[in-house]
């Protein structure tokens, strides 16, 4: 039997279960705004923290710590940059650009949740559809790693929340 209710708890326990001792990575919702934090003399782990307790914004924060290298993983949001609403054309496009790995890993973890997705261009005073070319980018990146392979933690996510959510 299948679960049919999507709550942001239950992605925080099935991610800590899975990945606060091997990777000392915690997923904490409440944010006013998405961030990750390194651990630091405060707070011996590492913190993905996503938007309030929506459900999509912590599988879309997870699916960037899961392409996020060692490196990246010690800096604040791992040392990119983000412009909020308001983006004019060249930085949406590059806003598109590399955020197509991250929303397709984004899509196969709401594929094994069985919750909806919706490619995002998280630019509140642009459009608020995303362009053909960019949905077909998320599209493409998503086939690809279905035909060789995801990154390896968001494959082990991808494993634990379809035995949560499709499982008996």
């Amino acid at each position: 039997m299948s679960k049919t209710t999507h709550h942001a708890d239950d992605l925080i326990r099935l991610f800590n279960e899975t990945f606060e001792e091997s990777h000392n990575t915690v997923l904490i919702g409440g944010g006013a705004e998405p961030e990750y934090r390194p651990a630091d003399e405060l707070h011996p782990r590492h913190r993905i923290i996503f938007t309030r307790d929506y459900f999509a914004s912590a599988l879309h924060e997870v699916a960037h710590w899961c392409i996020a290298g060692a490196h990246r993983r010690k800096l604040v949001d791992y040392g990119y940059w983000y412009e909020p609403d308001g983006r004019g054309p060249e930085r949406q496009a590059e806003f598109e650009r590399v955020e197509a790995r991250p929303q397709a890993i984004e899509w196969a973890f709401s594929i094994a949740c069985g919750s909806p997705f919706r490619v995002s261009l998280d630019n509140l005073d642009g459009p608020q559809t995303a362009s053909e070319a960019f949905q077909a980018r998320v599209r493409e990146a998503r086939t690809t790693m279905e035909a060789v392979g995801f990154p390896p933690r968001a494959k082990t996510f991808i494993r634990v929340l379809r035995d949560w959510y499709q499982g008996s």
